[in-house]
């Protein structure tokens, strides 16, 4: 087989392959584990706040009113006011990115934490400023709410004032 068949291959391989052949060659050779982690550091690093941003406000615009059907009312635990669902929906929309500001953290990460609270901060103005959204209704204060958490989040790694004072500028140009 030659060289661009093997890479041909290669890349057909689903994620989960991928995964276990590079398992695979780090257990069988070793001296490849510096290269390795230094090639991760570098990916997981390299977050770009305006695809956090996008990947955001896409998600967000997936929300429609329809959405609250079935979350609202009264449940076997009490009543469910629609502001209450509607948090709810946003928290389940943006833990993942949530999730990514604190993983980057506990990794060691400042900049790619930042970057992903950017890029939050960034996704929530775009969709409060949506004209589009029929969701938005139901949403006024919401995004300002998770805006806090995304910093209070991303504070719990300590940045430097340099860096909060970047990330205060970001969240005063929003109008949430």
């Amino acid at each position: 087989m030659n060289h661009s068949e093997m890479i041909k291959f290669i890349r057909s391989l689903s994620t989960y392959e991928e995964s276990k052949v590079l398992r695979g060659l780090l257990d069988e050779n070793p001296d490849l584990l510096e290269k390795a982690y230094d090639y991760a550091v570098k990916v997981a690093n390299a977050v770009d706040a305006d695809e956090v941003c996008d990947g955001v406000f896409t998600c967000l615009s997936t929300l429609h009113i329809e959405d609250l059907n079935g979350r609202t009312g009264m449940t076997q635990y009490g009543y469910v006011s629609p502001d209450e669902a509607t948090r709810e929906l946003f928290e389940e929309v943006l833990a993942p990115f949530v999730g990514d500001i604190v993983k980057n953290r506990e990794r060691g990460l400042p900049a790619a934490a930042k970057a992903c609270c950017i890029g939050i901060i960034r996704g929530l103005r775009m969709y409060d400023e949506d004209p589009d959204s029929d969701f938005g209704g139901c949403v006024e204060g919401v995004p300002g709410e998770f805006v806090e958490i995304a910093i209070n989040e991303w504070k719990m790694g300590n940045p430097c004032n340099e860096d909060i004072d970047e990330v205060m500028r970001v969240v005063e140009g929003v109008q949430l």
